[in-house]
């Protein structure tokens, strides 16, 4: 039996850089409302420091944003309507059609479900649909209950709630002084990575974002890396149907000038200066373990021994995979070396 071989190209994953103020508000949006990880955010001093100059309507709806966790769904929309300023984002989000609109904001979780996913959102009149679709998130820190507040406000709250959000916090972030530099800042990254090399998307992903370890997945075919200031130093990681979203922190040359200590130096030496925090970091050298053997070990609680490895974890020094703490090794030999720069000790 013959064979005819076929010279077709073989498809890539398309990965891009992709920035715009949009994301910036809708990250700090995000990092504000994220009330358990607040006090690990780069910005968390500075918002709280700014806070009453809030306007009461935009303290209202961060509230309303945090009661429903539609942060989540406003990077949906814009990874949908990929708007370049804050008006284009309102004006797109409203010409949306309604059932794309839903579509875009139900989460993705199989390609089982995909069909029930994208019949919810033909018939969101249902509300009754909304709270089936979210017994398959049941457990998940926030989709479950993101999925029924879906289907208790209508599509004009829903909508209102968005835009409101977006403007509000926009017209009171960029007030900072420090806002055109981080714009400034942003703009350069993107520059920075114009070109990547798509051939090579583990490494190009893990080069960017300065150490995710990307593993391909099926039916994904946009891999979207996003820098950001508001959500440092988190890496954020979201998906749709078919694009993978990487919201990545800005490297610290972009903000800290010459002779003062990077946040990394400072972060990390807060981290290691507790007791309770090296002694979790000297447990984990025997091997990962759960939050409930360490909360054995330790005698306390599983909330307080939580607060100290997000603290560990937002220094990079612990990394936790589906509910397991293990040491970050390569960073905890590296943090010398950073201070030994720093200090231009040779």
């Amino acid at each position: 039996m013959k064979h005819l071989l076929q010279s077709d190209e073989v498809e890539s994953i398309s990965l891009e850089v992709d920035w715009s103020p949009v994301w910036e508000v809708i990250l700090g949006i995000s990092g504000y409302t994220h009330r358990k990880l607040r006090h690990t955010f780069d910005m968390d001093k500075e918002w709280s420091i700014n806070s009453h100059s809030m306007p009461e309507s935009l303290v209202k709806n961060l509230y309303d944003v945090e009661k429903t966790n539609v942060w989540y769904g406003l990077i949906m929309l814009q990874n949908k309507i990929s708007a370049a300023t804050v008006q284009e984002f309102s004006n797109k989000l409203k010409e949306l059609p309604i059932s794309t609109f839903y579509e875009t904001l139900l989460p993705y979780k199989s390609r089982d479900l995909e069909s029930v996913r994208v019949e919810l959102a033909g018939q969101y009149m249902k509300r009754e649909s909304f709270q089936h679709y979210s017994t398959y998130f049941e457990g998940h820190d926030f989709l479950e209950g993101y999925i029924q507040s879906l289907g208790r406000y209508s599509y004009e709250q829903l909508t209102d709630m968005l835009v409101n959000s977006v403007g509000e916090w926009y017209n009171w972030i960029s007030q900072n002084e420090n806002w055109e530099k981080w714009m400034q800042a942003l703009e350069n990254e993107q520059k920075r990575n114009g070109s990547l090399d798509v051939r090579k998307p583990v490494e190009e992903i893990e080069n960017v974002t300065d150490g995710v370890k990307y593993l391909p997945e099926p039916t994904v075919w946009k891999v979207k890396l996003i820098p950001h200031v508001a959500y440092r130093p988190w890496i954020l990681e979201k998906r749709t149907p078919d694009t993978k979203l990487f919201f990545y922190p800005l490297r610290d040359e972009y903000l800290v000038p010459p002779g003062s200590p990077s946040t990394e130096l400072i972060r990390g030496h807060k981290a290691l200066g507790d007791e309770i925090r090296l002694t979790l970091l000297y447990h984990l050298m025997n091997g990962p373990q759960s939050l409930q053997e360490l909360s054995v070990q330790f005698h306390t609680s599983k909330t307080s021994l939580h607060h100290q490895l997000s603290l560990l974890k937002a220094a990079k020094f612990v990394v936790v995979e589906k509910g397991i703490y293990s040491v970050n090794l390569h960073r905890i030999r590296s943090f010398s070396e950073k201070l030994n720069q720093f200090l231009d000790i040779n």
